[in-house]
């Protein structure tokens, strides 16, 4: 095996929905590693293992509702844990809440969050992870049983805790986050956090006093009527994943199932509301 790769840098809009789709077809590929960066997202594989039309069957690049461009750069062997260092900076919500990597030095933060994210998305760097934050840091969560739906690297999951939730779910369908997220609830001393593997085909029967969901505004809106089903009565349900053209979308599913909106939040046109039940 030879120790060169080719780097795969992706520019994708929308970042999130469509770098996350992109991974996932990447990943059936020899592609070994992603890294998340400011426009979207960089893949790497051995030279060793490239052909020339590895992105030719890529259904994602050839659909219109997406912008995505790359460029591809030679290099040598890949330190994943360095290059991931490089790319990763802590990140801190209003004073209150930091979220940092093991080799970043600990703040005085009231909330102090370490995270390793390997190849799942949710850093925290993500305008709406940091209003999702900002949600949980003015409320009172304490023994709110609660659902963190599509939780990424589990960040909001584990905020929840240190707030005083429990019992919590954190769903993921995509594998890498499943598994990152139980190593980020054991990083962080989280025992009420159970990590299940799949869509909200999980969430038949269940019931939550709090639901978080920061996913993308397709899924929020197919799957806002099983979000309901299982929001006990005052029950509060924090959306975000999508853009502020969308709210009158996300508000008209929200209304006419019976919730009361309660509180928007905006950062960089992106956006996150409240809801009660």
């Amino acid at each position: 095996m030879s120790n060169q790769y080719l780097a795969y840098h992706f520019s994708v809009e929308p970042k999130e929905l469509g770098s996350e789709i992109l991974i996932a077809e990447l990943g059936e590929k020899p592609f070994e590693s992603f890294i998340e960066t400011e426009t979207g997202f960089s893949a790497f594989i051995q030279k060793d293992l490239w052909t020339k039309d590895i992105l030719d069957d890529i259904y994602l690049l050839l659909n219109p509702d997406f912008t995505i461009s790359h460029t591809i750069e030679e290099i040598d062997q890949v330190n994943w844990n360095q290059e991931w260092e490089k790319n990763f900076e802590a990140i801190d919500v209003d004073g209150t809440c930091h979220v940092r990597a093991p080799f970043h030095p600990k703040t005085n933060a009231e909330f102090d969050i370490i995270i390793e994210p390997k190849m799942s998305f949710g850093t925290g760097h993500h305008e709406t992870t940091h209003m999702m934050i900002q949600h949980l840091l003015e409320m009172d969560v304490t023994d709110l049983k609660t659902l963190d739906m599509g939780c990424g690297t589990a960040i909001l999951a584990i905020l929840a805790e240190m707030k005083g939730a429990k019992p919590i779910d954190a769903i993921d369908i995509d594998n890498w986050c499943y598994l990152n997220s139980i190593e980020n609830a054991e990083r962080n001393n989280c025992t009420e956090i159970s990590v299940y593997e799949g869509d909200a085909a999980l969430l038949k029967g269940k019931k939550y006093d709090l639901i978080i969901a920061n996913i993308n505004r397709n899924i929020l809106l197919n799957d806002m009527q099983q979000y309901v089903a299982c929001l006990n009565k005052n029950g509060i349900l924090l959306l975000s994943g999508f853009y502020t053209e969308d709210i009158p979308f996300i508000d008209a599913s929200c209304t006419e199932k019976g919730l009361t909106f309660v509180k928007k939040l905006e950062r960089n046109n992106w956006t996150s509301l409240k809801y009660v039940n």
